[in-house]
């Protein structure tokens, strides 16, 4: 007897396909119809005529065949189209009669049973609803594997599966809840955001049937709850109060057991669930804003990633323990406050960014949050020179493997605030970057960490002119990429900007000892009016393992290193103009970390 297996679905995607490819050759053979079946003769003599009538009659009976070809087409697609419908409507009045059947069938079999123990005779057994944590039910008495659990509700344990009797798998635990975030901090009563909630434990597997049938496994653990928020800095108490730590993970739920004939006989014990997720780090609070006589608040730190959930363990004989989890994100550093004041008097600092919160542990370490960015300068009308914008924050350092795993990558620092005008400059200091996470044990590999964040801007417009340097740039801490160099100094002597001297940012920092070094960042530029040289910083140098990278803007290239990649940043750009100035030379770039 031979087989046939059709797959309606199939053949009605066929016939569209189809289709479609017949109404575009149908179109171009329309296109070309008139062009061809309708030539005009070269002259008015026999031979030109003669060839006009052999082209145009190949060209007609090209256009017959192919009108029959169409033709052919349209039936083949009809039929195609027609057999798969009726295919589809053959297995759907067979499908009807078989169910109806069953239906009673399974009724007189199943009604007994549940009425007298709540459970079918034949059958699987019913789910846990999500978010309630239920166990899964039983299986039938007979055949059916045991119903999954129900997912927990915020930060409490997974439903467990339900069990097998005589033949069957038990049924997977239900996830743990997510764990609650934390309450934010207050600056006003020193208080940081308080840390993330547990994530609920993963439900445990069910049994397996006594005859035949594996354990269930184990349900995975809770992802951790974010870290409460920190306070905004107010009036009195400026800075910003630091993030809470994530909340950890929930560990996974242990697997189902195999029972009886079946432990005897082939039948392994159900898996450990894997660990859950560790929580976020809270974000740092901002800075509050400066004025003329109070100085801006720094931001506050972001909190540490949560650490990852334990894996549960196996059921028994054949389970394999769940594995652990990954390790939460550190927080965000908080943004420092600006300095907002307009008029003539003596103007606060602005903030530094806070630093982003460091990576939990986990089989792959979690990253590393990023530093908050520096506050603003702010300008007067009357005054001599400028406020430097505050450095950013350094990013965190990415969470380290467990067992082998990859460590986290560390996060990037925050940027330096820009300069106002027409203030005494005071440069801002600058971020550091985040260093990666080591990697745990044999096998395991060094997480990438994130580059430093650039220094704050430094300007300088007044009556007696004078040079001043711009931020450095930071140094990456095995950076990806380096910190950016700070803005270039401006100091202008007298309202008619008649003298100027001038000195460039320095670069930013190179990449890192070991792993992948970073690229340098780009040193400020220098800005004048006047007669004035401005050279260009020294790129930073590379790691002590690390392949030259090229400079950037204005800069050399750093020097290398055996193995890697690295380099660090050009420094600032030289720049040449005006009457009465002197000479300055752009920061050099920072050295590779």
């Amino acid at each position: 007897m031979s087989y046939l297996v059709a797959a309606p679905e199939f053949m009605a995607s066929a016939a569209e396909n189809l289709s479609s490819i017949g109404s575009a050759l149908t179109a171009a053979n329309a296109a070309a119809s008139t062009g061809t079946t309708e030539l005009l003769a070269a002259g008015a003599d026999e031979v030109s005529a003669a060839v006009r009538s052999l082209f145009s009659a190949h060209a007609q009976e090209f256009q017959g065949l192919s009108a029959q070809a169409a033709a052919f087409h349209a039936q083949f697609v009809q039929a195609l189209s027609g057999a798969g419908a009726a295919y589809a409507a053959t297995e759907a009045a067979n499908a009807s009669p078989l169910d109806a059947l069953w239906q009673p069938v399974r009724a007189v079999i199943n009604t007994p049973t549940e009425l007298l123990l709540g459970t079918p005779l034949i059958g699987k057994g019913i789910n846990g609803a999500p978010g309630t944590g239920q166990p899964g039910g039983p299986g039938g008495l007979l055949f059916g594997p045991g119903g999954d659990g129900g997912s927990g509700a915020p930060g409490q344990p997974g439903g467990r599966g339900g069990n097998a009797w005589l033949f069957g798998r038990g049924g997977t635990g239900g996830a743990g809840g997510v764990g609650v975030t934390g309450n934010p901090g207050s600056a006003a009563t020193f208080t940081a955001g308080s840390t993330g909630g547990n994530g609920g434990i993963g439900g445990s597997g069910g049994t397996g049937g006594l005859i035949f049938g594996n354990g269930g496994n184990g349900g995975v653990g809770g992802t951790g709850g974010t870290g409460g928020t920190g306070g905004f800095g107010v009036t009195v108490t400026t800075n910003g109060t630091d993030g809470g730590q994530g909340g950890p993970g929930g560990t996974g739920g242990s697997g189902g057991q195999a029972q009886g004939l079946s432990a005897m006989f082939g039948g392994h014990a159900g898996d450990g669930g894997v660990g859950g997720t560790g929580g976020t780090g809270g974000t740092g609070g901002r800075g509050a804003d400066g004025t003329a006589t109070i100085s801006a608040g720094n931001g506050g730190n972001g909190g540490t990633g949560g650490p990852a959930g334990v894996g549960g363990s196996a059921g028994g004989s054949g389970g394999t323990p769940g594995a652990i989890g990954i390790g939460g994100t550190g927080g965000t550093g908080g943004d420092g406050g600006d300095v907002n004041a307009m008029i003539d008097a003596v103007i606060g600092a602005s903030g530094t960014g806070g630093n982003g919160g460091d990576g939990g542990n986990g089989l792959t370490g979690g990253n590393g949050g990023n530093g908050g960015n520096g506050g603003n300068g702010s300008l007067t009308v009357a005054s001599s020179g400028a406020i430097g914008g505050g450095g950013g924050g350094g990013g965190g350092t990415g969470g380290d493997g467990i067992g082998g795993g990859i460590g986290g990558t560390g996060g990037t620092g925050g940027s330096g605030g820009n300069a106002g005008a027409d203030m005494p400059v005071v440069s801002g200091p600058v971020g550091a970057g985040g260093a990666g996470g080591q990697g745990g044990g044999p096998g395991g590999a060094g997480g990438g960490p994130g580059g430093g964040g650039g220094g704050g801007g430094a300007v300088s417009v007044g009556a007696t002119g004078f040079g001043v340097v711009g931020g450095a740039g930071s140094s990456g801490a095995g950076g990806l990429v380096g910190g950016q160099g700070g803005g270039g100094a401006v100091a202008s002597g007298g309202t008619d900007f008649a003298s100027i001297d001038a000195a460039a940012g320095g670069g930013g920092g190179g990449g890192g000892f070991n792993g992948t070094g970073g690229t340098g960042g780009t040193g400020g530029g220098a800005f004048t009016n006047t007669n004035v040289v401005v050279h260009g910083g020294a790129g930073g140098t590379a790691g002590m393992v690390g392949i030259a990278g090229a400079g950037l803007s204005g800069g050399m290239g750093g020097s290398g290193g055996p193995a890697g990649v690295g380099g660090g940043g050009g420094g600032g750009v030289a720049i040449r103009g005006g009457d009465n100035g002197g000479s300055a030379e752009g920061g050099t770039g920072g050295s590779g970390g």
